[in-house]
C-alpha cells in the first residue's frame, strides 16, 4: 500500500476522457441504430414492426452487464475475439440504439398526421417523406430527451469496467487496489461524474422549458 498523491488525481482525469470517449462512441452507434429502429417501428410492414418491438423488448428486458458479457466473451467464443474498447462501444450502441429508437418512434408518432397526409398527397414516397416532412419536426420534440438519455448513458460507461476496460470507474478500482483510499478515490470519482452529467442536465431542462414555450405559442 502506498499513499494518495496528486499524480493520482490526475491519472483519474486523465480516465475520465475515456469515459467521454465512450459515451460519444455509444451514443454515435445507438444513434444509428436508434433511427433504424424508430423509422421501422413506425413502417407500415408488419414484419418490420415486429422485428423493431422484438429488438426493442430484448435489449430493455435485459440488465446491460449481461448484454457487455454476452458480446465480450460471446464474440470470443466464436473465435472473433474483442478488445474491451470494442466490446463495450459494441454493447453499449445496441442497449442505446432499443432506448434511442423508442424516443424518436414516440417523436415522430407526436407529428401530426396531417403532416403526412399533405406530404403522400404531394406524392411523396416513404423515405422522402420522412426525410423532408416527419423528421425534421421530430427533431425538435426528441432533442430534450434524447440530451437526457446521454446522462443516463454517462453513467452506464462505468458497467464497461467489468470487462476490463479501463475509463473512470476501472481506474478508480485500480487506485484502490494500490492505496486503499475507498472514500476519497469514490468520491473524487463521484465529483468527475458530476462534472460530466450535470452541463447535460442543465441543457435538458432548458431545451425542454423551451420547447414547451413553443407550443404554448
Amino acid at each position: 500500500m502506498r499513499s494518495l498523491n496528486f499524480g493520482d488525481f490526475v491519472f483519474l482525469v486523465t480516465a475520465a476522457r475515456w469515459t467521454i470517449l465512450l459515451s460519444l462512441s455509444a451514443f454515435l452507434g445507438g444513434g444509428l441504430i436508434g433511427i433504424l429502429i424508430a423509422l421501422l417501428r413506425v413502417s407500415s410492414s408488419g414484419a418490420a414492426r415486429w422485428f423493431a418491438i422484438a429488438y426493442i423488448q430484448i435489449f430493455q428486458g435485459t440488465p446491460l452487464l449481461l448484454q457487455l458479457f454476452l458480446v465480450f466473451f460471446g464474440t470470443d467464443m466464436l473465435g472473433m475475439p474483442l478488445s474491451p474498447w470494442v466490446a463495450a462501444t459494441l454493447g453499449l450502441s445496441l442497449n442505446a440504439g432499443a432506448f434511442l429508437g423508442e424516443i424518436w418512434r414516440g417523436s415522430i408518432q407526436s407529428v401530426p398526421k396531417a403532416q403526412s397526409e399533405a406530404a403522400m398527397a404531394l406524392g411523396l414516397h416513404y423515405l422522402p417523406r420522412m426525410r423532408l416532412v416527419v423528421l425534421p419536426q421530430a427533431l425538435r420534440i426528441a432533442t430534450a430527451p434524447t440530451v437526457g438519455f446521454l446522462v443516463n448513458l454517462v453513467k452506464s460507461t462505468s458497467l464497461a469496467a467489468i470487462i476490463g476496460f479501463v475509463e473512470l470507474t476501472r481506474a478508480a478500482q485500480l487506485l484502490n487496489n494500490a492505496t486503499f483510499r475507498p472514500f476519497t478515490i469514490f468520491f473524487s470519482v463521484a465529483i468527475l461524474y458530476f462534472m460530466l452529467c450535470w452541463p447535460l442536465t442543465i441543457a435538458s431542462r432548458r431545451l425542454e422549458r423551451r420547447m414547451a414555450a413553443a407550443y404554448q405559442r
